[in-house]
């Protein structure tokens, strides 16, 4: 298996893992959406006493998004770092290659979402345009970006029962 096939086993794992836990995501990514909506939007609004509680409501939310979505990834898994370490020797380019699928997403959703185009609207826009996008990312692009860390983590620590150690071949093949 080419190291490209086995970095795009985790977007795969990833999607999937997301689709199927598509409730729980968007439940508790509501949380960070409503609140980033209303926050920036309404910035002079909220008073900063609201807004930093808000923030630490945010916190938790998210805390328990990735609490949950790891035991769900981790379900029946053994993790071990000698498995880490094989993989990373083992399969240094998949790493690469993952960082560069990472690079790609921060670059379209960060950079040029969130700074490239809002700067090509009218400055009356852009605290709205920012709000909105931010209120779609939430339960989209963050929540992605958290589930593909876990299935990296997943993928690059996971041990079998037979062998002892599996480097990361079919690691994230099965669902969560």
């Amino acid at each position: 298996m080419s190291e490209l096939k086995l970095a795009l086993e985790v977007p795969r794992w990833t999607w999937q893992c997301y689709t199927e836990h598509l409730g729980l995501v968007l439940g508790l990514s509501s949380v960070a959406s409503i609140q980033r909506f209303i926050v920036v939007n309404w910035t002079a609004q909220v008073p900063h006493g609201a807004a930093l509680a808000s923030e630490v409501v945010v916190l938790a939310a998210r805390i328990a998004l990735v609490v949950s979505l790891w035991r769900i990834a981790m379900r029946g898994q053994a993790l071990r770092l000698s498995a880490g370490r094989a993989f990373a020797r083992n399969h240094w380019r998949g790493l690469l290659w993952q960082g560069a699928f990472l690079g790609a997403a921060y670059l379209a959703f960060e950079v040029l979402a969130e700074h490239a185009l809002s700067r090509l609207l009218p400055e009356p826009a852009r605290q709205t345009y920012l709000a909105i996008l931010l209120f779609l990312k939430n339960p989209t692009v963050i929540a992605l970006t958290f589930l593909w860390w876990i299935g990296v983590l997943r993928q690059a620590f996971r041990t079998t029962s037979e062998s002892g150690t599996d480097t990361g071949r079919a690691a994230v093949r099965h669902s969560a």
